[in-house]
């Protein structure tokens, strides 16, 4: 039985340039999310999200496996962030941001699947948190990097992002910052970590020259 890697059957969402911002069109693609906020540091909601994600994940994977004879390797980690004041997301202000952490799930794999893998994680881990969900989510055109680092050194990155390329390119901000954690941070030194930055965006229109 083959087994798919979604890092390499889509190559150009999971393998940016770690110089040069890329242009990308993502597909829409099915998600196992779950929201929050807070530190995710500290988050309590934070580590039990992360652990429910990928309960259920490999539990749809090994019964995609048994029923469908369709092995495929779980994807990343993954997460939207974003807060009401865009002023603490860029300062570092933890505590108050937002999130929705995901992973992605094939296509192939039935919505069935997914409610009994839900149910298998649940009699090791108690009650679902709340909001854990499978849906597809549309993100389009985006531009991407790999930052090779700390989390927290993600900030000049970010402001080149939005105070060169995006103004150079004519962009807008078009959905929340959205991080792909290709690195396990419980086993790669900080400085190593390996996390695609992406932003969605969307052009922004030409004005019209008056009319002569």
């Amino acid at each position: 039985m083959s087994k798919t890697d979604f890092k390499k059957s889509m190559k150009s969402l999971y393998d940016p340039s770690a110089q040069e911002f890329s242009k990308v069109n993502v597909p829409i693609l099915s998600f196992l999310t779950i929201d929050g906020e807070g530190d995710p540091n500290t988050a309590g909601e934070y580590r039990t999200g992360v652990e429910w994600l990928f309960g259920v994940s490999y539990a749809m994977k090994f019964a995609a496996k048994a029923s469908l004879a369709r092995d495929y390797v779980v994807p990343p980690l993954e997460a939207l962030w974003w807060a009401d004041d865009p002023k603490d997301f860029v300062n570092g202000t933890k505590d108050r941001w937002k999130w929705t952490i995901m992973i992605m799930t094939p296509e192939f794999v039935p919505d069935a699947l997914f409610d009994a893998a839900v149910e298998k994680t649940g009699k090791k881990l108690g009650k679902p948190p709340a909001g854990l969900r499978r849906e597809a989510y549309d993100e389009g055109l985006s531009l991407q990097i790999l930052h090779v680092g700390s989390y927290d050194d993600e900030a000049p990155t970010l402001k080149r992002l939005h105070e060169v390329e995006m103004p150079a390119r004519n962009l807008a901000f078009n959905g929340p910052h959205h991080e792909i954690y290709l690195s396990d941070p419980r086993k790669v030194e900080a400085s190593k970590l390996r996390t695609i930055l992406r932003q969605p965006v969307r052009p922004i229109a030409s004005p019209r020259h008056p009319p002569e």
